[in-house]
């Protein structure tokens, strides 16, 4: 195998999917991790295979890569070109428009549901997109916090036998979003110790990390994420009685015109006062070629609140997240609470709020302060406190943080080495991704 060849990082996301090959800055595709089959409900039948054993039977190739000829693999009992007839990503969601197909989502909170799906997506993925042989490339697979091994040996058993990979390693999404963060101007030290804060489409986890190690005991999860501000965003619209109040349309105005506000009664009375400054207005094209106007109003700063005042979204969560953040940290381990408060890690689309980093700073902030001053008069003169260092990491690769963060690391020399290969595969089987060696740090079992 030819040495010079780039690992494949892929990041397969509940929303979207990030692909592309280490060393490079940003990933080379991003598409919805969709995929239309046949039939409205195809796909279904085949979520798990293999037996009774809940993991897909991958002993045979799948047909689409033995070009249909010898036994078909677990993936649909077809036979040849019928079962290339799928489609990823956009094209997924443009076929499922029309007759014939039905979309799926394999991947929900974070864990892949569907392996039958799965493998077909990976599949398009690596030959239809990247274009690639996974023969000469090792790959670089992401998972999120406290993924069952069983799904890790999943994963193994589809990148080696049916894509007979070179090597692979499956890296939690949170370290690799610590690993990003390294390119900002206030990290000073490259530490895997830190507090991610990883919102995207469909849920928010904040992940406390040491020394690359995630606190598994520690890991929050919020119910509040992108897709619940695009629904908010679209309850306004609808309230107003907006000509255009589609989904499309709430989540355009919420990635263009939204922002996170200092003070929510301030920021009202200063849309009042400042109303032709604040207001703005929004071109919607629709179909025939005419075009209608959207007002956006309120909704620029009360919809991305609703990450630090729940309560006006919804009546069952209702813990603002700055809240959420120093609970994490403070039942974690106390020797790395200090440096888990020092380097609190902004990952993912729903992070990209402007001032979202600084509001959360600072109402931390005002928490631990809070504590420190409790203490402290409870303690009387015996006990002053130096104070904690609260700081909230923004940087330029928070999007597609834990892509980037595989990308830098993929692109190491020691790499290979912490790779698990196909011949360590064959010699121990799946189980050999519970042996889990760290990447920048020391090796685990």
């Amino acid at each position: 195998m030819a040495p010079q060849t780039p690992a494949v990082v892929m990041d397969n996301g509940t929303g979207y999917t990030k692909l592309g090959f280490a060393g490079n800055d940003s990933p080379s595709f991003v598409f919805p991790t969709a995929i239309a089959t046949k039939g409205p409900s195809a796909g279904a039948a085949g979520g798990t295979g293999g037996s009774g054993s809940g993991r897909p039977a991958v002993a045979n190739k799948p047909s689409f890569l033995t070009g249909g000829a010898g036994p078909t693999g677990h993936l649909s009992g077809k036979r040849g070109t019928e079962d290339l007839d799928f489609f990823i990503g956009d094209e997924a969601l443009n076929a499922s428009a029309g007759p014939g197909y039905g979309l799926h989502y394999p991947i929900r909170h974070g864990q892949v549901e569907n392996w039958d799906q799965m493998e077909r997506f990976w599949s398009n993925s690596i030959f239809k997109y990247l274009r690639v042989e996974p023969e000469d490339h090792y790959f670089l697979l992401t998972e999120p916090p406290l993924n069952p091994p069983e799904n890790r040996e999943n994963t193994a058993e589809i990148m080696f036998e049916s894509f007979n990979c070179a090597g692979l390693y499956i890296a939690v999404q949170a370290v690799l979003a610590l690993a990003a963060s390294w390119t900002s101007s206030k990290v000073q030290d490259r530490s895997l110790t830190g507090t991610v804060i990883d919102s995207g489409e469909g849920v928010t986890h904040v992940i406390p990390v040491a020394e690359g190690y995630v606190i598994g005991s520690s890991i929050k999860s919020i119910p509040i994420a992108g897709r619940d501000i695009t629904y908010f965003v679209q309850s306004l619209l609808r309230d107003r009685g907006e000509p255009d109040s589609s989904l499309k349309t709430a989540e355009r105005i919420k990635e263009e015109f939204c922002y996170v506000c200092p003070d929510i009664v301030k920021e009202f009375a200063r849309f009042d006062k400042e109303s032709d400054d604040r207001f703005k207005q929004y071109q919607v094209q629709q179909p025939g070629g005419r075009s209608v106007t959207v007002d956006v109003g309120y909704e620029r700063f009360l919809a991305p609140e609703i990450f630090f005042n729940p309560e006006i979204y919804s009546s069952d969560f209702l813990t603002p997240l700055p809240n959420i953040v120093d609970t994490v940290i403070q039942t974690s381990p106390i020797d790395v609470r200090r440096g888990l408060y020092k380097n609190i890690v902004l990952s993912g689309g729903s992070t990209l709020y402007e001032d979202f980093g600084r509001r959360l700073q600072r109402d931390i902030r005002h928490l631990v302060d809070a504590r420190i001053k409790a203490s402290e008069a409870r303690a009387g003169n015996a006990a002053k406190s130096g104070g904690l260092d609260v700081q909230v990491i923004s940087h330029k690769r928070q999007r597609h943080g834990p892509w980037f963060g595989g990308s830098l690391l993929g692109q190491t020399p020691e790499f290979r080495s912490y790779c698990h290969t196909k011949a360590e595969y064959d010699e121990v089987g799946p189980s050999i991704v519970r042996r889990f060696a760290l990447l920048g740090g020391p090796g685990s079992t």
